[in-house]
């Protein structure tokens, strides 16, 4: 006994026609755009690295040339130096610190905007969404003088809050969407299985919400390790400043040494740029989960 196979109908041909040319559609323009902006965003931050093996003779002789021959002093002098380790481990704590304040505070805040129903909730939105557009240059003037007056400075707290106070607007606006995509029905039935709303909120929403954490928190995180004008007016003690302060202290300190300056600069972007390349496809779907919401 033999089967017989229907044809495809008309309406799945032309479906899958219409799939197969929407993803023809896509110029060659686009490719070669995106690979000249990679090109254009990356070619500072090669320079950096490759001069970092140079010599300043050679730097001197032919600016944008390879290195010929060779030299690691420049990067091994960098990384023997204790104070480029202390620099570094600064900003890993006040990056630290930054992150796990945007995030907890961030989805505590969020969570009421998204799931509650209560008069005022989108004007109080709205007053998150226009600190997007409050740059921290405005206020950092009466910001020094209050951190001054909590005698938070010289302080990672002091650099810590501030930078998270900035950074939770970004972090409301992109929790908010994934807390309000969750389901009804998931609270009703946490609910009636006798979960309060802070254990929904600790057991179930929080984990059902991780990519959006995840993504608000690599995001505070790298605006936290290349933050340099908080560290500047808060940090006066050596032992305490961070890698930008430590790039613009080392610039200044060795400013004929110019391959040196590189190397320490680019070992200063390094970490920050890797961890973000590492991180990237949670960010991007992270960002895809809150415009969908």
């Amino acid at each position: 006994m033999t089967s017989v196979v229907a044809p495809p109908s008309r309406g799945s041909r032309g479906a899958a026609r219409s799939g197969s040319q929407s993803r023809r559609s896509v110029s060659p323009w686009v490719y070669v755009a995106s690979v000249l902006i990679g090109g254009i965003t990356l070619a500072p931050v090669v320079y950096a690295v490759l001069s970092g093996f140079r010599s300043n003779g050679q730097l001197g002789a032919n600016p944008v040339g390879l290195p010929d021959p060779w030299i690691f002093t420049n990067y091994t002098g960098v990384l023997t130096s204790g104070s480029f380790w202390q620099y570094a481990l600064n900003s890993v704590i006040i990056a630290a610190v930054t992150t796990a304040i945007v995030v907890v505070a961030g989805v505590m805040a969020a969570y009421p905007l998204a799931r509650y129903r209560f008069k005022g909730r989108q004007a109080l939105f709205n007053v998150f969404v226009i600190g997007l557009m409050f740059p921290l240059t405005v206020a950092i003037i009466p910001l020094f003088l209050m951190v001054r007056d909590l005698h938070l400075t010289n302080t990672y707290w002091g650099v810590a809050l501030p930078q998270a106070a900035f950074a939770l607007p970004m972090t409301i606006v992109i929790l908010r969407p994934f807390l309000m995509a969750l389901p009804n029905e998931l609270e009703e039935a946490a609910m009636l299985d006798g979960a309060s709303r802070i254990g929904f909120f600790w057991r179930i929403l929080v984990p059902l919400s991780g990519p959006g954490m995840v993504t608000t928190g690599v995001l505070a995180f790298v605006g936290s390790w290349n933050g340099y004008l908080l560290p500047l007016l808060l940090l006066n003690d050596p032992k305490l400043k961070t890698l930008p302060l430590g790039v613009a202290d080392f610039s200044t300190q060795y400013s004929a040494d110019t391959a040196g300056v590189l190397a320490f600069t680019s070992l200063a972007v390094i970490p920050a740029l890797v961890f973000f390349l590492t991180m990237q496809k949670r960010i991007v779907s992270g960002l895809q989960g809150a415009v969908k919401g």
